[in-house]
C-alpha cells in the first residue's frame, strides 16, 4: 500500500536538501515532483491543486525550526497537510446512547461489504459489543448464504426472512428482533449493484427512513482508484452518509482514495480493509496513515496489534521462566503464536520506523517459515522440547521426518534456540549487578 507513492515523495524531497533557507525557486522544483507523484497516485486533481498551494505557502521562506534541517522541515510540513487533509483525526463510530446501534452498509457489487459488515461485527463483539447480522440483500444470487457463513465463523447470529420480503420490512424486523434478543448493534447488509441506479438509491433511502440508522458506512474499494471517489461522492449526495470503508488497501492500490475521499465528501474513512481474512479490519488513524506513507513507520498501530495479541498471565509466567533460565521450546512455540496472531508479517514490518515505502517491494517475509519451526517442535517428544539437549543424530533424523522438514531445519531451529537461551543468560546475570540493574532500568521496551 503507497509503497510508489512514498517512493516518490520521498525522491522529492531530496530537491529540498543541501539548502540554507528554502527560496520559491526551490519550492516548486519540490512542489513539481511532489504533484506528479500525487496525480500518478491516482489522487483527484482538485485536492492535489489545494494541497501543494498550502505547502508551498507554508515552505516558501518558512522559519526552520533549530532542530530540523530545511529538508526535514518540508517533510514535516508534508506530513502535517497529508493528516489534514485524510481528517485530521480519527473518527470513531456514533453509538446510540439507547441500543441498538444500526449501522446500514451500502455500496456497490464488489466492494466487500457483506465480508466488511461481518470484520465490523466482529471487531465491537472483541469489545464486548452483541452484535447481529441482518441480511437485507435478496438480489444477489447467495449474498444471504455469504452474511450467513461469515456469521458462523465469527460464531455472531444472522438475522433473515428469505429473498421473498422486502429489504425495508427484512431491515424494520430486523431491529424489532434484535430489540427483543438484547442485541445492541445491527449490522444490515444491503444490496449492491454493479453500477449506481436509481432502483438501488431509493431502496436505500426508504431503508434509511425506516430504520434511521446511527451509521450509514459506504464500502469503497481501493482498487478502483478515482472512481472510488465519484462512488462516495454520489452516495453522499443521495444517502448522507457517515463514514466510509476503504478496502483492499493491502492490494497494489497507488491510495489516491484515501486521500481523497475525505476532502471530496466531507465524509471521513472510519476504517480500512487490510485483507482477506475476518480479523483484518483496522479502524483508520489520519497521522498514522501519513506517516506510513512517507515511511516514517506506524508503532501505534504495531502496538496496538501487540497489546490485542498479548496475554498477561502468559507474559508473567515468561518473565519468571527467562528469569530463572528455563525457557524451553513449548514457551518458544507460544511466543510464535503470539507473533502470528499478530497478522501478517509483511504488513508488519512496513510499520516500523526507517522502512521506506518501496523498500519490502522485492523483499517477501517468509511465512512458511514459522510453519517449519511449528512442524519441527510439535513432532519432538515432550521430554525433547524440555531439554532440547539430549537430541542427538537419530532423534534429529526422527523429527525431520515426522515434520516433513530436513535435519539441517532441526539444527537451523536448535543452533537459534541455544543463542536465544544464551542471550536470555546474559540479562539475567546483567540484572544481578547493581550497574546491570541500572543498564536495564534504561532501557525502554517497545511494548
Amino acid at each position: 500500500m503507497f509503497e510508489s507513492l512514498g517512493e516518490k515523495l520521498n525522491n522529492a524531497f531530496k530537491k529540498f536538501r543541501n539548502k540554507g533557507k528554502l527560496t520559491e525557486a526551490d519550492v516548486k522544483a519540490g512542489m513539481r515532483e511532489i504533484k506528479l507523484a500525487l496525480l500518478e497516485a491516482d489522487v483527484n486533481f482538485k485536492v492535489v491543486r489545494d494541497f501543494i498551494k498550502i505547502v508551498s505557502e507554508r515552505a516558501v521562506g518558512a522559519e526552520v525550526l533549530e532542530s530540523l534541517l530545511p529538508a526535514q522541515q518540508v517533510v514535516k510540513i508534508v506530513n502535517e497537510e497529508l493528516t489534514r487533509l485524510m481528517g485530521g483525526s480519527q473518527s470513531k463510530l456514533n453509538i446510540s446512547p439507547k441500543p441498538p446501534t444500526v449501522i446500514m452498509m451500502v455500496g456497490l457489487q464488489g466492494a466487500g461489504k457483506t465480508t466488511h459488515a461481518g470484520k465490523l461485527a466482529g471487531m465491537y463483539k472483541k469489545q464486548g459489543k452483541r452484535p447481529l447480522l441482518v441480511a437485507g440483500d435478496i438480489y444477489r444470487p447467495a449474498a444471504i448464504k455469504q452474511l450467513q457463513v461469515v456469521g458462523e465463523k465469527l460464531d455472531i447470529p444472522v438475522f433473515t426472512m428469505g429473498d421473498k420480503v422486502s429489504p425495508v420490512e427484512i431491515a424494520k424486523e430486523g431491529i424489532k428482533f434484535a430489540n427483543q434478543k438484547g442485541y445492541d448493534m445491527v449490522f444490515i447488509d444491503t444490496a449492491g449493484r454493479l453500477q449506481i441506479d436509481e432502483v438501488l438509491m431509493e431502496e436505500l433511502k426508504n431503508i434509511k427512513e425506516a430504520v434511521n440508522p446511527a451509521e450509514i458506512l459506504l464500502t469503497v474499494d481501493a482498487m478502483i482508484g478515482q472512481e472510488s471517489v465519484n462512488v462516495a461522492e454520489t452516495f453522499n449526495d443521495l444517502l448522507d452518509i457517515t463514514g466510509v470503508i476503504l478496502t483492499k488497501l493491502d492490494g497494489d492500490t497507488r491510495g489516491g482514495a484515501a486521500l481523497s475521499i475525505r476532502y471530496v465528501t466531507g465524509q471521513p474513512i472510519k476504517f480500512v480493509g487490510t485483507g482477506e481474512k475476518l480479523d483484518t479490519i483496522e479502524p483508520f488513524y489520519p497521522d498514522r496513515m501519513a506517516s506510513r506513507i512517507l515511511g516514517m513507520g506506524d508503532v501505534l498501530t504495531l502496538i496496538d496489534k501487540a497489546q490485542a495479541a498479548f496475554d498477561e498471565k502468559q507474559a508473567a509466567a515468561l518473565e519468571e521462566k527467562m528469569r530463572r533460565q528455563t525457557f524451553t521450546l513449548d514457551d518458544y512455540l507460544a511466543q510464535l503464536s503470539q507473533i502470528k496472531s499478530m497478522g501478517n508479517l509483511e504488513q508488519l514490518v512496513g510499520m516500523m520506523p526507517g522502512v521506506k515505502p518501496g523498500a519490502l517491494k522485492d523483499a517477501k517475509v517468509d511465512e512458511s517459515v514459522l510453519a517449519r519451526t511449528e512442524a519441527i517442535i510439535h513432532s519432538m517428544t515432550k521430554k525433547e522440547r524440555e531439554k532440547p539437549e539430549i537430541i542427538n543424530a537419530s532423534r534429529k533424523k526422527r523429527i525431520a521426518t515426522g515434520s516433513g522438514t530436513s535435519v539441517e531445519d532441526v539444527n537451523k531451529l536448535l543452533k537459534q534456540f541455544d543463542q536465544m537461551l544464551k542471550m536470555m543468560k546474559q540479562f539475567s546475570n546483567m540484572g544481578k549487578t547493581k550497574q546491570g540493574k541500572k543498564m536495564l532500568g534504561r532501557m525502554k521496551m517497545p511494548f
